[in-house]
């Protein structure tokens, strides 16, 4: 039976046929569906092959004689379903006014991205495939990273799109939680991942927004604790006497290089080429943002970078972090270099008599407390840090240091 829908010019049809342009090597030809467009055809394939003299062209479906199969109603069945899902992203399409704007390519790729990627596994890995190829590695390492703890939460088992719902996301909360050392803010993070996994997927059509299951949940997160640190720290990580031929000198120096370049992150830094100076300022893009930047080199950044741009050309790197030629192969440089990188600065904090945590974030965040308690207004403050809501430079400013905090204390009781 061909099924058709009639509305003004426009004209579908789907019909289960023989391909007979192709044989396969046993004899068979494959069975196909045949899509009718505006007047175009074009087929998708079923999987299925069955001999011509077993093919019931009137009624569309093999017959009862063939012994290729151990159930022919089963075959059958399979033919049936595969057809009507194709009409249901047909009736779907028709229905949001969409059908009529697409060509028969563009309503097939539909028809087969959506048969195909049902699974939420799949449509993420492609995902994964995709950003590599346009060279976002970050993403990609985000996306990879989430769909294989969801492989561990599903224990192997695949997991189709209908199911990622309210009551999935509350059991994955559950199960991540549970688990010693795992964070509310790091749920969180798996969780802005997988919503925007499901957001694509609905600009695919692949799911109904309908079904969206982030109007129900909340990614919650915690505060985190205070990342600056005072300005007598950073004073004495500049001044800490170190040979050159120490790793912990390149560290306190990236770590200074963050700091003075407006909290600049560990991989922008690494990223950095002699090109990017220009009539004594650093202009970048950022990797995260694509904010475009332009600082002034002040003489302390002066004296590092005189350290590390000496005899290099305009297309090396400033800092001797990415050692390899491929870009896929220089952010696994940054990504390793960023761990040595936070573990050198626990032996930088333990020389300094630091006791707050040191990490990577602690010059962005030292940076932004540090130009409040200057006095610098809150919207100049969000621009150096590159930030396109002033809500999340609070966010960097929410925890004053303690001894501000005394002294504000001290004031108020000398009454």
């Amino acid at each position: 039976m061909q099924i058709f829908f009639v509305h003004l010019n426009m004209q579908t049809s789907l019909k289960l046929s023989l391909d007979k342009r192709r044989t396969r090597k046993d004899g068979t030809f494959p069975i196909i569906i045949r899509l009718g467009h505006f007047q175009r055809t074009t087929s998708i394939s079923t999987g299925q092959s069955v001999h011509e003299e077993y093919w019931e062209k009137s009624k569309e479906r093999v017959k009862r004689s063939y012994k290729g199969v151990e159930s022919v109603a089963n075959l059958n069945n399979i033919l049936i379903i595969e057809k009507a899902r194709a009409q249901e992203i047909i009736n779907d399409l028709y229905r949001r006014n969409e059908l009529d704007f697409l060509s028969v390519t563009q309503l097939k790729d539909k028809i087969v991205k959506k048969s195909s990627y049902e699974s939420f596994f799949n449509y993420g890995h492609v995902l994964v495939s995709e950003l590599n190829a346009s060279q976002r590695y970050g993403t990609a390492r985000s996306y990879k990273g989430l769909l294989g703890i969801l492989k561990v939460f599903t224990k192997g088992k695949d997991l189709r799109f209908n199911e990622v719902n309210y009551d999935l996301l509350k059991r994955f909360e559950r199960f991540h939680l549970s688990k010693d050392g795992n964070t509310l803010n790091g749920l969180a993070s798996y969780m802005r991942t997988l919503r925007a996994i499901y957001n694509k997927g609905i600009k695919e059509g692949l799911v109904e927004k309908d079904a969206y299951p982030f109007d129900k949940y909340r990614i919650r997160t915690m505060p985190t604790e205070k990342r600056a640190i005072d300005l007598q720290h950073i004073k004495k990580i500049m001044s800490l006497n170190l040979k050159k031929d120490d790793p912990l000198f390149h560290f306190r120096n990236y770590f200074l290089f963050s700091y003075m370049l407006l909290g600049m992150s560990f991989i922008d830094m690494a990223f950095l080429k002699i090109g990017n100076i220009v009539d004594g300022r650093i202009k970048f893009q950022r990797k995260k943002t694509s904010k475009v930047y332009d600082i002034k080199i002040t003489e302390q950044l002066k004296a590092i970078l005189k350290y590390y741009t000496k005899g290099k050309n305009k297309g090396d790197f400033i800092l001797p972090i990415l050692k390899r030629n491929t870009l896929e192969l220089q952010y696994k440089d940054e990504k390793w270099a960023l761990k040595r990188f936070n573990k050198g600065l626990k032996k930088i904090a333990g020389l300094c008599g630091i006791e707050e945590k040191l990490t990577s974030y602690v010059s962005r965040h030292s940076f932004a407390t540090h130009a409040m308690l200057n006095k610098v207004p809150l919207q100049a403050i969000s621009a150096m840090l590159g930030h396109s809501k002033l809500n999340t430079t609070q966010i960097y400013l929410k925890s004053l240091p303690n001894n501000i905090l005394d002294t504000y204390q001290e004031a108020l009781n000398n009454i």
